[in-house]
């Protein structure tokens, strides 16, 4: 899994095996969107941190708390990866405004 620390991919790495020790008991509202529902765009509440476990691509085993965008970007993929997909974290009222905005764009 690749796990940037902004918005824009600039500072990125690569963490193998990955799993989620512990986040934060406060949480922030943040835009995500998938590249499988493309255009489908929606706030979600996430920790505004979380400690991930992980090894790097020399086997090494790694630990990290990783802040904001990061947090989100691998709390978001890990989700993913044990078969929860981010739309499943709304209603279902606001997941299906958000793919019929997608659609009408």
């Amino acid at each position: 899994m690749v796990v940037s620390a902004d918005a824009d991919g600039g500072d990125h790495r690569v963490l193998y095996s990955p799993r989620v020790i512990a986040v934060a008991g406060e949480t922030s509202k943040g835009e995500e969107g998938s590249v499988s529902l493309q255009g489908v765009r929606i706030d979600i509440d996430r920790p505004v941190w979380a400690e991930i476990a992980w090894q790097d691509e020399t086997g090494a085993a790694r630990q990290e708390r990783l802040e904001g965008f990061a947090a989100r970007v691998a709390l978001h993929e890990i989700e993913q990866m044990q078969g929860v997909f981010f739309l499943s974290k709304v209603s279902r009222l606001k997941r299906d405004m958000a793919i019929k905005r997608a659609r009408k764009a």
